[in-house]
This record gives structure tokens, sequence and C-alpha cells, in this order.
């Protein structure tokens, strides 16, 4: 913050003298507000982008593999759409419908706030401290100020998915939430950094303020009075589903397989959820009429309506040359003509996708959900249905530009600039075996063991359970492995020096040297 000189009281005599008569000029002069914005999309124009859909999907599938996905479309509080596509797991020959349960991942977030939003008695009590017990961040004046709000909204100061690789090596949520307080932090409530972590400690404060499990909460304020009777925030009750769709990836050959399993229980409210499309567009209509389903209030209006506004600027340009914003839970935008845009879309690398977009003014709203990782599909079906219901035809290939913007965002964070599957020509052999063996301890990541066979090869073991991951010497005292898990970076080096090894895709933020004991 830049300090003004010192004028002194006759030189701020006459500041404030001047700002008065600006301000009562202003006031004379004040220009007439822009009228708000009108409805722009007309009843035969969604018939017809809803009549296209079919041959979209299929297309996107067709381009892409995805095995199944599920598609539903709100209009004027009617569902005007709904429909299955696809195999639930590849291999078999069951159906995705209406019903098929699938998990939404990120598209949790809008589904929970919109659960606290239902336990609240006014939108200023979203700026309530927020005061799990035993949590707290590295540092204490904003672990006593931080709010539901800036959680919810990713403006803690927390850095990107902190947390997200202790979950990946197993530890449990209360494990994992007492740690965020060794996490560096940015600046409070002046950056924004995706953080699925620091959302799950608000929405479990709320939960435990109400003397309850989030479980209990999200089924008590909003699944069962919204009549959404297929989901659920815990992963078992998805995998016992009999009408479930498997995750799926894509392989080298470009086909698609279930290979990985995907529970989300330690952050439910960031990514737990599993739904349908029916509990969704459910889900939509409330959303779009307020907080009321077929004539009864579900969620206060107030409280609902503070989830849709802008906390925090996320890209000061986008895309399109707009400001694009992160409100509770929802991505928020502008169009040029002054019209909300909300979305939210979900993403497991282990094999799912989603997308939510709705244009509330239009009483238009969209949702999208897949069972393969994330190529676009999702998106690109949304942003495609809105361009030809607005425009009458579509302006570019979506699926092209979402497929890009995801390869982009899901680019490895961590990943070595070493390329340790070829180790150099002269490189140093390594030391024997008990060098390395033993047992090293981290304060975030806990213990960590190094154990060798008869034959000396090393393995390296991490987290609660422990996850063992063999050892490839590269050079000295470098080796490496290959990762695993939904953050995993592909081969990553364990630099052995002084009575510590340091994991280089855990050290992004300083956090990954271990010390032997």
């Amino acid at each position: 913050m830049r300090t003004l000189p010192t004028l002194g009281a006759a030189g701020a005599a006459v500041l404030l003298t001047a700002a008065a008569a600006m301000q009562t000029a202003a006031a004379t002069a004040a220009p007439t507000p822009p009228p708000a914005p009108k409805p722009q999309i007309t009843d035969a124009a969604v018939d017809k982008a809803v009549a296209r859909l079919d041959r979209t999907v299929e297309d996107m599938m067709r381009r892409t593999g995805v095995p199944g996905v599920s598609v539903a479309v709100v209009h004027d509080d009617e569902v005007v759409h709904i429909k299955g596509y696809g195999l639930r797991r590849t291999g078999e020959s069951a159906k995705v419908g209406p019903d098929t349960v699938f998990q939404i991942a990120s598209l949790s977030k809008p589904v929970s706030s919109t659960v606290v939003a239902g336990t609240l008695t006014g939108p200023q009590k979203w700026d309530d401290h927020t005061a799990l017990p035993g949590f707290s961040l590295k540092d204490p004046w904003v672990t006593d100020h931080v709010t539901t709000a800036d959680l919810f909204s990713h403006r803690s100061g927390l850095p990107d998915h902190a947390g997200d690789l202790l979950e990946d090596l197993g530890y449990d949520q209360s494990y994992i939430l007492d740690h965020l307080r060794l996490e560096p932090l940015g600046p409070f409530r002046a950056s924004y950094a995706y953080t699925n972590f620091g959302f799950t400690a608000a929405a479990e404060a709320v939960a435990r303020a109400k003397g309850t499990s989030w479980q209990k909460l999200a089924a008590d304020t909003l699944f069962k009075p919204a009549g959404m009777t297929r989901t659920s925030t815990e992963f078992s009750a998805f995998a016992d589903s009999p009408d479930h769709a498997a995750t799926h990836v894509k392989n080298p050959d470009g086909t698609w397989s279930p290979r990985f399993v995907r529970d989300p229980d330690a952050q439910a409210p960031a990514g737990g959820v599993s739904s349908t499309a029916t509990d969704m567009a459910r889900w939509l209509r409330l959303q779009l009429a307020g907080g009321t389903l077929d004539g009864k209030r579900i969620v206060p209006a107030d409280t609902l309506a503070r989830t849709h506004v802008p906390e925090i600027v996320t890209q000061p340009t986008n895309a399109v040359g707009t400001t694009s914003f992160y409100g509770l839970g929802w991505n928020v935008s502008y169009d040029g003509a002054g019209r909300t845009r909300l979305s939210h879309s979900g993403a497991f690398e282990l094999g799912a996708n989603t997308n939510v977009t709705m244009l509330p003014l239009e009483q238009l709203g969209i949702v999208v959900l897949t069972n393969g990782a994330p190529v676009g599909l999702p998106d690109a079906v949304a942003l495609d249905f809105f361009d030809f219901a607005e425009h009458g035809k579509v302006t570019t290939d979506w699926l092209a530009l979402a497929a890009s913007a995801y390869a982009a965002a899901l680019a490895p964070q961590g990943a070595s600039t070493t390329d340790y599957a070829k180790p150099p020509a002269d490189a140093r052999p390594a030391r024997d075996s008990a060098a390395y063996t033993g047992t090293y301890d981290n304060p975030y990541y806990g213990r960590a063991t190094v154990t060798a066979d008869d034959n000396g090869a090393l393995t390296l073991g991490l987290g609660p359970g422990p996850l063992r991951f063999p050892l490839t010497h590269y050079d000295g005292d470098t080796f490496s492995f290959v990762t695993a898990g939904e953050n995993a970076v592909g081969r990553t080096g364990v630099i052995f020096a002084d009575g510590t090894l340091r994991v280089e895709y855990l050290d992004t933020e300083h956090l990954g040297t271990f010390t032997r004991q």
C-alpha cells in the first residue's frame, strides 16, 4: 500500500474540500445505470438445441471413446431432456440410463455449497469463522479469521490442491486436515488456489457445529427433502449401487478400461458425491428456482443466492476477454449481455469427468456425467448446447477446445525435468544398500521406510499402509520410482544425502525431505 505525503492541516483541508466537491459533482452527473439484462433464448431455440443433443453426445463419444454418458437439461422448471448413452462398464452389456449412479468428482462442490446454504439463517453467516476443532493454518491470525466463505471460494492462502498428495498416499481426512497447518500460505483473501481439503475443512466445520456428520447433514438438508434418492456423499453407496458406472481410463492403444477405483471419502464435501442425471436434474431445478422445488422451500433464497456471487478473481482476463470469478462452490462469469453464467466441472484422472452449466436468467441448465477420465467431453457438450441455443449454430469445435484446455490444466504438477528412465552414460554406482535402508521421518508426510531384498534391490514405503515403490538406480545416491494415484507424475526422483532422503514430487512446497531416525 502506498503512503500519501504529509500535507499539513491547511493542505488536508483543501484536499477534503476538493474531494467533497468532486463527490457532489459525481452524484449530480451520475450516469443512468444500464438496463437489466433480459432473457434472449426462446423456447423454440431451446427445443432445437435439445433436438440435436443425441447427435452431439454420440459424436463426441465416438471421437473420444468415452464409454458412458448421462445428460439432463432443465428449462423453465421442466426436465426437457434426460438420457443415458453407452455402457456402464466396458466389456459388459449393461447400458447407462438416467438413474445410473456416477461419481461426480468436483461437481460435488456446488452441491455441497447448496447443503451449507440450507443450514444458514442469512447470507452473512457465510462469513462466520470456520471453527473445526483442532484445525489450524500456518499463520495463527489467518486461523483465527478464516471463514466458511474463504475456504469455499479457495482464497484462504493454502497452496493449490493442498493435501491431495497426502490423500494419494492413503492418509485419512483427519490426518490431512490436521497437517494443512504445515502448508505455506499465500496472501489471505487476495490469492486464489483451488484446494479440496480447505473446502472440506469448512464443510466439516459446519456439520460439526450442527452436531452431526457431513454425510447426515447433506442427506437431511438436501438429498432427502429434494427427493435425490440415489445421491450420496459416501463411496460405499456408489460402489454398492447395482446400477453404477465404473470409472475408466484411456489405454495407450486408445481403448478404455476400468483399471482403477477412486475412493474420495477423505474429501467427501469437495469431491465425494455420487449421483444420477435424474437427481441432478432435481438439483438443477432447485438452483434455478432459488431454492424451491415442486412448490416446497428447500434452501433459503438469500443464502443460496450468495453462492452465485463472485468472491475472488480466478482469471483477470479469460479466453473470451472477460473476467472469471469463483463464488461459493461455483465458477462465476458474465457474458456480453450481462447475464450470469454459473458452471463447475469435475475430474478424476482415475476415471470420471462431469460438468454443470446454468444461465439463471434464461432458466436453463445442463448437467453431463461421464465414466471416463477427463478429456473434455462433458464441458464440450455443455458449451456446444448453449452455443447452439444462443446462436442457432455452433461457432467452434468445442470438443477440441475443451480437450486442449484439460490437457494443459491436468499436466502433471511436480513432474520432474529429469528423464529418470535414461540414466547418464557415466552414472556413478550406488553405495551398498545398507547406506540407504532404514526409517525416515517427515512432519508432513509421516514415516518413510527403505528396505532391501536379498539382492540389494531397494523399496521405498510411503504413507500409513504403506504404499511400496521399487526404487531404480539412476546416478550415485539418486534413485527413482513410478508414482501412483490421482496426482501421479510419472517417474520421480529420490535423492539420498547426509542422513536424509528427498522425494522430488512431494517437494513442490519444500515439504518433501525425510530425516533418518
